[in-house]
């Protein structure tokens, strides 16, 4: 199983979560591009960090939303999306290959993620920009999404993911952060779903129900309130039920 987390997210002298402590936990780097969050400076530390450690790098796109962290739905042409896609894929890519490695995967972040989900026009310029830079790449997504349909489509590898600390609906979409009782925070009850999920098991939903989530990599969140804590005792946890921690990417 792959543990992913999202990091590069500060900006200028404003930082977000601690990358350093992560990437000796996580073996997937989600790297901000720029666009919700991140500048040049941090994607180039982040990139060498993750290089020194063996953490495989992937491009973390958004929507050009810095002042609402790209959690905001954005209504842009599908070419325009295609373009900034590209954009933030190069960019890291340059920082990726100057550190020794490259760009491994990508990974939509925030509203992008969600709404490529179910839009398919969206959805379908994510996938363009990702085959016309690099058709070997795999892609991160929610099973059943449209983005993950389109790019097998395409000739993409898609990658299910599940989340550690995020609840879900009984139909295996995640309950709006929006909503009460989104995000979780009990270290002991993340770390159990997390094992439930790596090994087959279901996990309850938010109605009290069960759910099994099929997933190759599983997200913590690095913004979530004691995240490397929690990371850890995840990774603790998935390594002492029998489960191997390594890259989905090789």
């Amino acid at each position: 199983m792959d543990l992913n987390a999202d990091m590069g997210e500060g900006f200028g002298s404003w930082s977000m979560g601690d990358d350093s402590a992560l990437l000796e936990v996580v073996t997937s780097a989600n790297v901000a591009c720029g666009f919700h969050a991140g500048d040049p400076s941090i994607m180039r530390r982040v990139t060498a960090e993750a290089v020194e450690r063996g953490v495989a790098i992937g491009a973390h796109v958004g929507y050009a939303d810095k002042a609402g962290f790209g959690r905001r739905h954005v209504d842009i042409e599908p070419a325009t999306l295609r373009d900034e896609v590209l954009y933030q894929l190069g960019a890291l890519d340059a920082f990726a290959r100057i550190a020794g490695d490259r760009v491994r995967y990508v990974k939509p972040h925030g509203a992008l993620y969600n709404t490529i989900g179910h839009h398919v026009d969206q959805a379908t310029a994510v996938v363009t920009a990702v085959a016309e830079y690099d058709s070997t790449l795999p892609v991160l997504g929610l099973p059943g999404s449209a983005w993950l349909q389109l790019a097998i489509e395409a000739g993409l590898t898609a990658v299910h993911e599940a989340f550690a600390d995020r609840a879900y609906t009984p139909a295996g979409t995640l309950v709006s952060r929006r909503e009460t009782g989104s995000v979780l925070h009990d270290a002991d009850e993340i770390a159990a779903r997390c094992t439930a999920m790596a090994t087959g098991q279901p996990i309850q939903d938010v109605w009290g129900g069960t759910l099994v989530v099929e997933a190759a990599s599983i997200c913590v969140h690095g913004d979530t309130p004691g995240a490397v804590d929690i990371a850890r005792q995840v990774r603790g946890a998935l390594e002492g039920a029998g489960v191997t921690v390594r890259p989905f990417t090789g």
